[in-house]
């Protein structure tokens, strides 16, 4: 209880500093919050300060703020996007992604790292770009459903490879447990589909505004329940995760308007406003800065780390444009594609706890992706509002 108390109160301490200190440097640039939330867990981490220590308790609590990052991505994916050329080229890029990655780690270390490594590569943070695209209002324009597309592949892609591949199946065994998974997750969609509507949506919104919150519970069941499945199938609970999001936006998906916006941001609220700082803080309180300090040559790799992450993930991301897209659109898809952190933050704890990755390898890449949240977006969103505040069209000579 002696590490806990300190750390269960520092982590609200700077999960509410962290939106301060945005707003403030805000007023320069703009850098996503979790940036934040990361770097002053490393200050206060045994890395640095050493007032907070990793604990058992807030292990889980970063656990389930992973887990509701993953649900809420899942719940805002727009299925229009994977239609036709958008979803198939944003597949495509992610299997040319993967391909590269794995290939490009196995030149270096063959086995499981490469597996390990490739996988981390080929990830984009759907969950941390989401809302840097709301906030700039591009969700629901081309360019916008393009990185959904991306993003959601991305996310949804590695979880797939990391149950295949990480488990302690071999691949053919790990098929099977997947399509159970798949079937599971088809029966719990259909019903999602087949529930009464009508009944359900006057329920929810009878209890929005009341100790009730039936929408908000009915929300932790689905996520339980499907965390639940991935667990006892011995599958990462981020699958199940994801599939609960998809669950959830199809039963809401013929609500009013209004209902359904308030319960997204009821939702929201607990995520963001809660679990999800926890993760992102905790994440930084454990990452090994000292494992980077001890090998200088590690340090002084992470903007090849950067570049490696531009070329393997980046690039490929960009088939999945908009026709229309100009070169400034084309290289934003570029950064954003490249953004990742939640899954390189899984794999590679994965890897440790299996004795496959080292920690100091761990940090690198955990490392790159936290520079890749606070550069690459910044850099993605300054090209993309260069291009929407032209007053000209700009037309696309790459198509």
């Amino acid at each position: 209880m002696d590490d806990l108390e300190p750390t269960l109160f520092l982590i609200p301490v700077l999960a509410v500093l962290a939106p301060l200190v945005a707003r403030g440097i805000g007023r320069w640039v703009r850098v996503p919050i979790v940036v934040f939330e990361l770097l002053l867990g490393i200050l206060v981490g045994p890395s640095v300060l050493g007032w907070a220590q990793p604990d058992a308790f807030i292990d889980v609590l970063s656990e389930y703020g992973l887990a509701m990052l993953f649900f809420v991505a899942g719940s805002e994916i727009e299925f229009a996007a994977f239609r036709g050329r958008t979803g198939r080229n944003a597949a495509l890029g992610w299997l040319l992604s993967l391909a590269i990655g794995v290939g490009a780690a196995w030149i270096f270390v063959p086995g499981e790292e490469a597996v390990i490594i490739g996988v981390a590569l080929c990830s984009t943070a759907l969950g941390t770009i989401l809302p840097i695209l709301r906030d700039a209002g591009e969700l629901k324009t081309p360019f916008g459903r393009a990185i959904g597309a991306i993003g959601a592949v991305g996310e949804f892609g590695p979880l797939i490879a990391i149950s295949l591949f990480l488990g302690t199946r071999e691949p053919g065994p790990s098929a099977l447990v997947l399509l159970l998974f798949a079937l599971l997750a088809g029966l719990a969609i259909w019903l999602a589909i087949r529930v009464p509507r009508g009944a359900m949506h006057r329920f929810v919104n009878s209890t929005l505004h009341t100790s009730g919150q039936f929408a908000i519970r009915v929300v932790f069941v689905i996520l339980a329940a499907l965390i639940a499945v991935s667990i006892l199938l011995d599958l990462d609970i981020l699958l199940g995760a994801f599939a609960a999001g998809i669950v959830w936006r199809l039963i809401m998906r013929d609500a009013a308007e209004a209902d359904r916006e308030a319960v997204e941001s009821k939702v929201e609220a607990v995520a963001f406003g809660f679990l999800v700082p926890v993760f992102f803080i905790y994440t930084g309180v454990t990452f090994d800065l000292s494992a980077l300090l001890a090998q200088p040559v590690l340090f002084l790799l992470l903007p090849a780390a950067l570049l490696v992450l531009l070329l393997v993930r980046g690039l490929p991301s960009t088939l999945a444009a908009p026709p229309d897209a100009s070169r400034r659109d084309r290289l934003a898809i570029v950064f954003l594609g490249a953004t990742g952190l939640p899954i390189i933050v899984a794999v590679t704890a994965i890897g440790v706890d299996e004795g496959i990755l080292s920690s100091a390898a761990s940090a690198l890449l955990v490392g790159a992706g936290m520079l890749s949240v606070l550069l690459f977006p910044l850099v993605a969103m300054s090209l993309r509002g260069a291009r929407t505040r032209a007053t000209v069209p700009v037309e696309d000579d790459m198509a």
